[in-house]
């Protein structure tokens, strides 16, 4: 695909949905099934108003069903789908009637709260508008079109779905047929999803946000059972978003790396937009009235964990509780509610939490 976004300065080139590789092997596998004629591309219109043409691969025509596959292209973006294939196996109905379906590597819905119902195959509305949309252009009385992708069930595996409640493959998704590279959206969406699945599960109580594993295993270490979700870099998304859902306590479990610029409020962590990290330690330290030599000493630190070793070697470890008090109130102010009720617990990955 010959088309190019600008991110951080580089050229990255942009992809397209697996809703796209439906809507083209169903449309493709139509055309096949009424002409009787084998087909090498097919071209599509997308949300995105941009026309694509895809190349057809392994085409079967039978007497009464046509199938064939338009491999996921993801161009630059770190996608675990790139290079699927995705198939559509199309048969003729005489009722006008659309009926999509998924098979073998299309995900199941198994919670409520999403785009279908439970036990429906997880292929979302555009995608199924678009299905609709490129085989009426075929021919307007109807077909049954399946959904597949042999290598489905192992790379949904790698992907969020079972986090949102899609079990037993991937989905079929994409709001704009195309894929822009690194796509932060894309990301808060499936944040969002699966905060709304806890809260739909266990309710509004409490919810822990991780920026990722680590932050997972150690609330499990900690014994905190409660729903929790991996949050990557979008602290303040993620917060706004809870808050604004009613969720009556939040709980914040993140390494000093990271949770040191939450501490004089960054929220977003990413070390693109921002770091802090030593800064962080420089505040809370003169504040607690350390010495100006041991700023200096932190300030040519490298990592926070090195960082946080020389304040305790110092007498300072206390650092590590007035940052977590730090990143409290700043959240507060942040969600502009002083009484929202929320805890932050940093840890180390050499120390652990309850250092000092």
């Amino acid at each position: 695909m010959d088309l190019y976004i600008i991110k951080e300065g580089k050229s990255l080139r942009c992809g397209y949905t697996t809703g796209s590789c439906a809507a083209g092997a169903a449309k493709a596998a139509a055309v096949m099934l009424e002409t009787g004629k084998i087909i090498d591309y097919i071209e599509i219109d997308t949300p995105a108003n941009i026309r694509l043409k895809l190349e057809v691969h392994n085409p079967i025509i039978k007497n009464d069903c046509a199938s064939c596959a338009v491999i996921k292209d993801a161009g630059d973006d770190p996608d675990n789908t790139d290079g699927i294939e995705i198939y559509a196996e199309v048969k003729k109905r005489d009722d006008g009637k659309i009926v999509i379906d998924g098979g073998k590597g299309i995900g199941r819905i198994t919670r409520k709260g999403l785009f279908g119902e439970i036990g429906d195959a997880a292929i979302n509305p555009v995608p199924r508008e678009m299905i609709e949309k490129e085989v009426n252009e075929v021919n307007s009385n109807g077909y049954d079109i399946l959904i597949y992708a042999p290598q489905g069930e192992s790379i949904g595996k790698k992907t969020f779905n079972s986090n949102i409640g899609i079990e037993g493959g991937i989905s079929i998704i994409g709001t704009k047929g195309i894929v822009y590279p690194m796509s932060e959206d894309a990301l808060l969406k499936t944040i969002y999803m699966e905060v709304d699945m806890l809260e739909q599960k266990y309710g509004l109580d409490h919810i822990v946000l991780v920026p990722g594993n680590y932050g997972e295993k150690m609330s499990e270490e900690l014994g905190i059972n409660e729903p929790r979700v991996k949050i990557s870099n979008y602290i303040g998304d993620s917060l706004l978003y809870c808050y604004n859902r009613g969720f009556k306590s939040i709980t914040l479990i993140g390494h000093i790396g990271k949770f040191a610029k939450l501490s004089i409020g960054v929220f977003n962590t990413h070390s693109r937009v921002c770091d802090g990290r030593m800064e962080a330690f420089i505040y809370y330290l003169a504040l607690m009235s350390a010495p100006i030599s041991l700023l200096e000493k932190v300030n040519g630190a490298i990592t926070a964990e090195e960082g946080l070793n020389i304040c305790i070697e110092e007498g300072y470890g206390q650092v590590l509780k007035h940052m977590e008090r730090g990143a409290e109130e700043r959240i507060r102010r942040y969600l502009k509610d002083e009484s929202v009720n929320v805890k932050v617990i940093i840890y180390s990955m050499e120390r652990g939490v309850n250092i000092c």
